[in-house]
């Protein structure tokens, strides 16, 4: 447990500011450091799938747009020249606040299990937790970047916190049906990048969503932010 949380904080202390730096720089930086990461996605979802599947095709498709769905969604809410890093921030805070609530809470009040067959380790307390956590951060980044938070926003904020905790169930699910612990060993303390990715990818994937839709794709972020 102690080794676990120990690989975790390291790991964090490199890739968060390593996020947060490559999206504060934008541009073709950001493009790229995205589509790598969407590569490294496939190339361990083509691993887990294996050889050997009879419905290999189907899952190698579906893969394609899983790791699609890694890039994509960044890259458009960044684009906005205004509020692109604001709307990034944004969808950073909530889904790391759901993670690190989720996890220490979790652990630390256990109860009820979330979804037992699918991932037995999460709770409803770990849940809850995560939700507000990611309500109040992302009060915050909101509040950094001049703008108000808006209740609409913090409404937003839940719904992404939700997707974020939805697309790790719907990753543990699927590591399950493919007979998979974990998607790799890249990030000591977590699995491989899909692990670590999870969350982001599903919360991104709503919020440049939204943020299109009313916003455009000129002005991702804007719609996204302001209400």
């Amino acid at each position: 447990m102690r080794t676990e949380l120990a690989l975790r904080v390291a790991s964090a202390a490199v890739l968060i500011p390593l996020a947060i730096g490559v999206a504060y720089v934008g541009g073709w930086a950001f493009v790229l450091f995205w589509t790598a990461a969407a590569l490294v996605v496939l190339v361990e979802w083509t691993r887990l799938v294996g050889v050997g599947r009879a419905d290999k095709p189907i899952w190698l498709v579906f893969g394609f747009f899983y790791s699609a769905a890694i890039a994509v969604p960044p890259i458009v809410l960044r684009a906005d020249e205004q509020l692109g890093f604001a709307a990034i921030m944004f969808v950073f805070a909530i889904v790391w606040a759901t993670d690190t609530a989720a996890y220490f809470v979790g652990r630390a009040v256990g109860g009820p299990k979330l979804i037992r067959r699918v991932s037995p380790k999460k709770t409803w307390a770990g849940a809850l937790a995560g939700a507000v956590a990611a309500v109040l951060a992302a009060a915050l980044v909101v509040k950094a970047t001049g703008l108000s938070p808006a209740f609409v926003v913090m409404i937003l904020a839940l719904v992404l916190s939700m997707c974020a905790q939805g697309g790790d169930v719907i990753e543990s699910w699927i590591k399950r049906r493919l007979d998979a612990k974990d998607s790799g060993r890249l990030i000591p303390g977590h699995g491989g990048l899909m692990d670590r990715l999870d969350g982001f990818m599903a919360a991104a994937l709503v919020a440049a969503f939204i943020g299109v839709l009313r916003g455009g794709m000129h002005s991702p972020g804007r719609g996204l932010l302001i209400w």
